[in-house]
């Protein structure tokens, strides 16, 4: 069945918050399947629409979906996004956390990565460590297996070294 653009947008603003609606809610409210309604639900997101699905909480919101609005909000004034903020239940103080967690994550990915690197190179120094002690001692069981060898068949040419002196 065909929906008027119309009544579609009007359904996704009732996904969007500060509404957001459940798709099981408004399936039933607006006798729409639910099929239908993730459907559009996927097609307003590959568009780029925040249209939150998990949670109401913001705080809750994917990373994808906050970095959504961040985009949305830069160019903004602070009245346009206190603006903004009240027709999706938002604190204008929320979006400046999500901007500053997009702006310092290469920071924390560098820092990260040097963390790791460390990490790598502290575990390749234990393994060199650990290799070189497997191969010692190796070494030393091959000279005492050989030594046990040797024992053996000197024991064997020359019988035991017990003193018996007959």
């Amino acid at each position: 069945m065909r929906y008027p653009a119309e009544r579609k947008e009007a359904i996704l603003k009732k996904m969007a918050p500060p509404m957001s609606m459940t798709i099981p809610e408004l399936a039933e409210q607006e006798g729409i399947t639910v099929t239908t309604l993730y459907n559009w639900r996927k097609q307003a997101r590959a568009r780029g629409q925040v249209l939150p699905s998990r949670s109401t909480q913001p705080d809750q919101w994917t990373s994808q979906e906050k970095f959504q609005i961040v985009l949305e909000t830069a160019p903004m004034n602070e009245a346009e996004l206190s603006a903004y903020c009240r027709e999706r239940g938002l604190y204008p103080e929320q979006v400046e956390a999500w901007r500053d967690a997009c702006m310092n994550a290469n920071e924390d990915a560098a820092a990260q990565a040097k963390q790791l690197r460390q990490a790598r190179k502290a575990e390749q120094k234990r393994l060199r460590q650990l290799e070189r002690e497997l191969r010692r001692k190796d070494k030393a069981l091959a000279e005492t297996a050989a030594l046990l060898a040797l024992s053996k068949k000197a024991e064997a040419i020359w019988g035991t070294t017990n003193d018996e002196d007959d």
